[in-house]
């Protein structure tokens, strides 16, 4: 019976080494915009009552997300991040963020 256990740590440098080159992630792959469904809301909870645009459901590598990101938040004129399958807009620029996804060939929920 093979062994189903899954090595997580070590203290013998070549296997850490061995391990630290196995536990890479591959990298996303780019999805079409008109196979993904956005949803797009406005999120309050942990962030002082200040409001922040969340998007969520993007399947793209982090560098597409992240250049996604940069064009929504210059489009909405305010800061932002992308996280792994989300991009947050600071501010309430639900209707703006749904518009521009539109625009781009996304299928958008608000």
């Amino acid at each position: 019976m093979p062994d189903k256990s899954k090595l997580v740590w070590t203290s013998e440098p070549a296997a850490a080494k061995r391990l630290h080159g196995q536990g890479k992630l591959e990298t996303g792959r780019d999805v079409d915009p008109a196979k993904q469904t956005i949803r797009v809301t406005v999120d309050r909870k942990r962030r002082a009552g200040k409001a922040v645009t969340v998007a969520t459901g993007f399947e793209h590598s982090e560098e597409s997300l992240a250049a996604l990101a940069t064009r929504l938040k210059k489009r909405a004129g305010a800061g932002g991040t992308a996280r792994g399958t989300e991009i947050e807009i600071q501010g309430d620029h639900v209707d703006l963020v749904t518009a521009e996804l539109t625009r781009l060939g996304y299928r958008t929920r608000t």
